[in-house]
């Protein structure tokens, strides 16, 4: 039978629904607000959920737009309101809601429309998650709107530090409803003008321009000299630095030209108390595109996650929730479980490195290290470079080159100034 949730404000409706249905022979889950609901369709991603309008926290048609909007509305809501209104079933069923029951609710009423939902054969289109799905993290609020002011004057955006994932779900954020969306990172095959026709007024999107091969570039180059003509933005994201992208025989001046205007992604290292929501929200947006089993967080394994020092930032973060998924045994992820992945046992020939450098091809895995060495000692030193160069036993000459080939470029610091 299906796991179903009910969402009311009122305990003895939530209670009266649940002795119903589960005489049915349905699993049932309770959630008296809209931050237990949240929390619960993360954990359990239910099959079906009954929703009321009129909360005192959030009310039901404002969470329907949020779980749409984050691409969470992958399941049937029927929305529930003792004051039901024509407007509020209009509205409901434009957003995603399947149906709409008037309170009191008749017991056959019920028990029809939850039959109805749970076989409606619309497939639900799941979305991609965007930045929307964080709404309550101001470390990605922050982002969202610098992302969307800098879109806003600029038809080509780099995003600095970023790569796969993370890169794409700052892009999604900038794709209007229903928009093209072309990805060169995947194209195989030269880009023709037809194909940028058929993408006009969507996004073109890069998941690495480091990992981009000759033909990839040459399409970059194609797709850049016509996005006025077809209305097009341009999202690219570099894991490495663009001097990099130069040494590694990239045209200067198309460098150049993508670097014009950039946004960085912000350090999670310095915002742990956002980390185990983005993570819930993440492991859920992989578990519903299949690419993982069902899974959920302790409260433990949350605080474990709050606690790690994210020395890899948002690869690693990425890397760890999709590896704890694939290696959990149980449906709950625990705290041994992610203290496990992100604490290897001592002695261990690879030594206690982050498992996203051993899933990094070897020139990148070497440049997200050194980048994360120097970050690491430039914070302990206080940027004092004199400290600095005795403690990597580099010549102050080397070491500043080396910090502006890993995008850390530090000024004139206090240690040197006559």
């Amino acid at each position: 039978m299906a796991q179903i949730l009910i969402v009311d404000d009122e305990m003895g409706i939530r209670e009266l629904l649940s002795e119903i249905l589960a005489d049915e022979g349905h699993t049932i889950s309770l959630a008296e607000n809209a931050a237990v609901a949240r929390q619960v369709r993360a954990d359990r991603r239910p099959d079906l959920v009954l929703l009321d309008i009129w909360m005192p926290d959030t009310d039901g048609i404002s969470l329907l737009k949020e779980w749409a909007a984050g691409g969470l509305l992958t399941m049937p809501v029927v929305m529930m309101s003792g004051h039901g209104t024509i407007d509020s079933a209009v509205e409901a069923t434009r957003i995603g809601a399947t149906d709409f029951l008037e309170k009191p609710i008749a017991l056959q009423k019920l028990l029809a429309t939850v039959k109805k939902a749970l076989k409606h054969e619309t497939v639900l289109q799941k979305k991609p998650l965007t930045l929307d799905a964080f709404a309550r993290s101001p470390l990605l609020k922050d982002l969202k709107r610098r992302l969307e002011q800098a879109a806003g004057k600029t038809s080509v955006l780099l995003l600095k530090s970023a790569s796969g994932s993370i890169a794409e779900i700052c892009a999604r954020t900038l794709q209007t409803h229903r928009a093209p969306w072309l990805d060169l990172s995947l194209a195989s095959t030269p880009l023709t003008q037809e194909m940028l026709h058929g993408a006009s007024g969507g996004v073109v999107f890069i998941a690495d321009l480091a990992q981009l091969g000759k033909l990839q570039q040459m399409n970059l180059v194609f797709a850049l000299e016509r996005l006025e003509r077809h209305k097009l933005q341009m999202v690219a994201a570099s894991s490495r630095s663009l001097a990099a992208l130069v040494d590694a025989g990239w045209d200067p001046l198309l460098v150049s030209r993508l670097g014009e205007v950039w946004v960085a992604l912000p350090q999670i290292s310095g915002h742990a108390d956002d980390v185990p929501e983005i993570a819930s929200l993440l492991l859920a947006h992989l578990s519903e595109r299949g690419e993982v089993p069902l899974r959920f967080f302790s409260s433990g394994a949350r605080n474990a996650l709050r606690l790690h020092h994210w020395q890899g930032e948002w690869a690693e973060l990425l890397t760890t929730v999709k590896n704890l998924a694939l290696s959990a045994l149980d449906e709950e992820i625990t705290a041994e479980d992610v203290e496990r992945i992100l604490q290897p046992e001592s002695g261990a020939a690879a030594g206690p490195l982050p498992s996203v450098f051993l899933d990094q091809p070897l020139r990148e895995a070497r440049e997200a290290f050194e980048r994360m060495y120097f970050e690491y000692h430039l914070a302990g030193e206080r940027g004092n470079m004199t400290r600095l160069a005795e403690k990597t036993g580099l010549e102050r000459t080397h070491l500043y080159r080396k910090l502006r080939q890993l995008g850390l470029n530090v000024g004139r610091r206090s240690d040197e100034r006559d």
